[in-house]
């Protein structure tokens, strides 16, 4: 317990003592979710999401973005350590190998906590949720949610840098891995008409529980395509009067059935999966990606 205290400490103290990595990791996202959120609006409507901004749908995502690469590039001081020998003297005092692995993934889950709940505190202001007991009870709720997915993330992270030995060839690698994890999980945009293997990746990639457990926490609440439901709902009323429906049809309009599909998908979901289900495969994954790195930290030389 000393030992991964010790590991911790000092994990937390680079982080801290580190000005351009705290603004860095800090105004990232804000870039995106400042450029993105206004400029992705307009086709945010085409996918139903009505009169609700942009900029809250997306802001949970961006959480999942901090936390994910937060925690998984903390991993990276464990290259570090070994190019300039501090990591042969750690591994060769009588600390077990497994402290000095636990102390990184809880160094490197404490970062990305510390990262995420800064950029939370944006949720109170108003252009986002605002500033209401509600929007308190939400960033509460996903505290927990954000811990679970540091500890996985850091894990992956450590598994794999364990095993490397080049400072370059790690982002490298780890870019190759979490892009498509991230932009699989449905942070940007909804999960919806998306061709069949797509749709697959979409629900083995593990990071989209976490951004949907996210999401439908953060929307509780706020009605997502009323506007574009009802628009469809009066084009519908249209075609019930048979003289219209008769022209409609002359001039090639969609069939009405067709429309009363469209009009179902229409209303966006906040959430696609149940809360439990996505804890549940979050917790899975977590455990497993926990167990990998103690046993790829125990096994490198």
């Amino acid at each position: 317990m000393r030992g991964l205290y010790i590991i911790w400490l000092r994990e937390f103290k680079r982080f801290w003592r580190d000005k351009p990595r705290r603004i860095g990791g800090f105004a990232q996202p804000i870039l995106y979710l400042a450029l993105l959120g206004v400029g992705m609006q307009s086709a945010f409507k085409v996918f139903g999401g009505g009169d609700v901004p942009y900029i809250k749908f997306m802001f949970p995502g961006i959480v999942g973005l901090t936390v994910l690469f937060t925690a998984v590039f903390s991993a990276i001081s464990i290259i570090w350590d070994r190019e300039f020998g501090f990591l042969k003297e750690v591994l060769v005092s009588p600390v077990p190998r497994s402290s000095v692995a636990l102390g990184k993934i809880i160094g490197g889950s404490t970062t990305a906590l510390i990262q995420g709940a800064i950029f939370l505190a944006l949720a109170f202001t108003p252009w986002v949720y605002g500033f209401s007991l509600s929007t308190l009870w939400k960033v509460l709720a996903v505290l927990p949610l954000i811990v679970l997915m540091a500890l996985s993330l850091t894990s992956l992270g450590v598994a794999v840098a364990a095993r490397m030995t080049s400072m370059e060839g790690f982002p490298i690698v780890m870019n190759f891995l979490l892009m498509p994890l991230f932009f699989l999980s449905g942070a940007f945009f909804p999960l919806q008409g998306l061709p069949g293997w797509m749709d697959f990746l979409t629900k083995i990639d593990p990071l989209t529980y976490g951004v949907d457990a996210l999401r439908g926490i953060m929307l509780r609440g706020l009605d997502l395509g009323t506007s574009a439901t009802s628009s469809l709902s009066q084009f519908m009323a249209w075609f019930k009067d048979p003289q219209i429906y008769q022209i409609g049809m002359s001039k090639g309009y969609p069939d009405p059935a067709a429309l009363a599909s469209l009009s179902q998908r229409a209303a966006l979901p906040g959430q696609a999966h149940p809360l439990w289900l996505d804890v549940l495969v979050m917790l899975g994954f977590g455990a497993f990606l926990f167990a990998l790195a103690l046993w790829q930290f125990n096994r490198a030389e």
